[in-house]
């Protein structure tokens, strides 16, 4: 795992205590469009299933995710796409 996705996989670990969490480098897929640079590590989806989110939104859950990422897309991180879902449901 690069060191970006493991930084991301860390934040969101110690953030959410996911029952579930996936953290994919899709940078191979964006090659040549905005924000692509050579050695991957711009563009991820995360995939995530917590009880930090029962009773949020599909809204407030991105928010959080992206507030716990601050860093991270500061840092180089041109594109994370969210799929984020409560325990609960």
């Amino acid at each position: 795992m690069a060191d970006m996705q493991n930084r991301i996989v860390e934040k969101l670990n110690a953030a959410f205590t996911p029952e579930r969490l996936e953290v994919i480098d899709e940078s191979h897929r964006h090659e040549g469009h905005g924000g692509w640079k050579e050695g991957g590590q711009t563009h991820y989806r995360v995939k995530i299933v917590a009880s930090a989110f029962d009773g949020t939104t599909r809204l407030q859950r991105h928010r959080l995710i992206n507030e716990a990422l601050m860093q991270e897309l500061a840092d180089g991180v041109h594109a994370l796409a969210i799929e984020a879902e409560a325990a609960s449901k």
